[in-house]
């Protein structure tokens, strides 16, 4: 006979907090959260009895991991080769996804295909529209190409009606857009708060374990482009996939922020048109201008996406002198205290003056660059503007620019080289030791440079 539970409430009941923002609990009050550390939130929410728990009857007993059937984890392909890249491979039974972005950057649209894809290959699959009616997606569905029979429409914002819709139809892929505007009778708050994302999410998280069913969860962000809702929510995922674009541009790059079924290096491109979004496998050619000429003031560079390497060109423009005191620097794609930082090398190791001249560089694409090895990109750019003199075609640059004038490696060289020789690139200008042992691609002159002042002179800015 098995034994009782033992748990009872404590005779002493103590005062709790609650973090407004993530939920977590504290005996005592204290100004900022120890989870997600936001100043203000915690909030006392009555008593909280202490409780003990006694251990239950195990209904199955462990097993040796090699007798684990491995196939309840393999994954299903969505149909969108962008998407699979950054899942991993495809959707694994069970498992939920959580994609997040900001308003109009095409969330929507993606899921709406990826569901169209799988419904073309006799799986059913419910898509639950909280935020739209459900005309709005049909119309949506009819411009993209996506009327499938399998593919079921539900209008519902009530999570009750939402769990009986999954229970009647029995979908094979379940997507619910979005898990900020389900609410639950059961619990207290408009659809949003804390409790009712909590709620919603556990419910929809039960179901897609219990049922091995593949979920797909549309998130909103905040203002600082942080997912929108309890920190927790990122946490019962096993997916979260970040969704960016500039509102004003065609493209968009998906990545995996959190995936336990696959890595979270690798990222999504996409073309949003009229017609729908399309993935980009070789998307290089819509970050660089393709000038017939060589125009001064422009470089062209391979960064890494996760661990995609991409073509993006820079470009640069250098006014004449102005008013002392009043020169701009203006950057778009790039960070603008990091570009600072190379001007000042650029003037200083090189003897350009740009300290009455307005700056401007910009990246072509609307891609945005992050990562530390465009510097040299950004510097011969400026060089090539403020001298007039363009650099050659088919030349790129690549590499970390220090403040002693140096020129400093990056990872991932051969990659970035191998991606330049393959788009028919003949000119490499890298940091020293970038190639180690091995041998530059066939047909690319690779020159292995110390200072920026060599990489100019390799550019042919200056005279060696």
């Amino acid at each position: 006979m098995p034994a009782k539970s033992s748990a009872r409430p404590s005779a002493k009941s103590r005062p709790a907090y609650k973090c407004a923002e993530c939920g977590w609990t504290t005996a005592k009050w204290v100004g900022r959260c120890g989870e997600c550390q936001a100043w203000g939130t915690v909030e006392e929410v009555g008593t909280a009895p202490v409780r003990t728990t006694v251990a239950a009857p195990v209904r199955e007993a462990a097993r040796p991991i090699a007798d684990v059937d491995v196939e309840a984890a393999r994954a299903t392909p969505t149909g969108v080769d962008e998407f699979d890249r950054v899942l991993g491979g495809g959707l694994v039974p069970g498992a939920v996804v959580l994609m997040a972005g900001e308003p109009g950057v095409g969330k929507s649209t993606l899921l709406l295909d990826a569901a169209s894809r799988a419904a073309a290959t006799g799986r059913t699959v419910l898509y639950v529209t909280a935020e739209e009616s459900a005309a709005q997606v049909r119309l949506r569905a009819e411009r993209i190409g996506a009327l499938r029979p399998r593919l079921l429409l539900a209008s519902e914002t009530d999570l009750a009606t939402v769990l009986g819709h999954v229970e009647r139809s029995d979908p094979d892929l379940l997507i619910v857009d979005s898990v900020q505007t389900v609410a639950s009778a059961e619990v207290e708050g408009a659809a949003g708060g804390v409790s009712q994302v909590r709620e919603v999410a556990g419910a929809l998280i039960g179901v897609a374990k219990r049922r091995a069913l593949a979920t797909l969860l549309v998130g909103h962000v905040t203002k600082d482009g942080s997912i929108a809702g309890p920190r927790t929510l990122e946490h019962l995922v096993d997916v979260v996939c970040q969704f960016e674009g500039e509102r004003h541009s065609r493209l968009r790059l998906l990545r995996a922020v959190k995936n336990r079924y696959g890595p979270t290096d690798e990222v999504g491109c996409f073309d949003l048109g009229e017609d729908g979004i399309v993935g980009l496998p070789d998307p290089s050619g819509l970050f660089v201008s393709g000038t017939p000429e060589p125009v001064a003031g422009t470089c062209i560079t391979v960064t890494l996406e996760g661990r995609r390497p991409l073509l993006a060109e820079l470009q640069s423009l250098v006014s004449t002198d102005t008013a002392p005191g009043n020169a701009r620097r203006v950057t778009s794609g790039l960070d603008s205290s990091r570009m600072a930082m190379v001007l000042a090398v650029v003037q200083r190791r090189l003897g350009v003056a740009l300290g009455n001249r307005d700056t401007f560089v910009a990246t072509v694409g609307g891609v945005k660059l992050t990562e530390p090895s465009v510097d040299l990109a950004v510097a011969l750019a400026v060089a090539s503007a403020a001298k007039d003199r363009p650099i050659p075609a088919g030349t790129i640059a690549v590499g970390e620019v220090g403040l002693a004038g140096e020129v400093r490696r990056v990872t991932g060289v051969p990659r970035r080289l191998s991606e330049a020789a393959r788009l028919g690139f003949t000119t490499a200008i890298v940091p020293k030791g970038s190639l180690g042992d091995g041998a530059a691609p066939a047909g690319l002159r690779v020159h292995e440079v110390e200072t920026l002042f060599d990489a100019c002179a390799a550019a042919r800015l200056v005279s060696s």
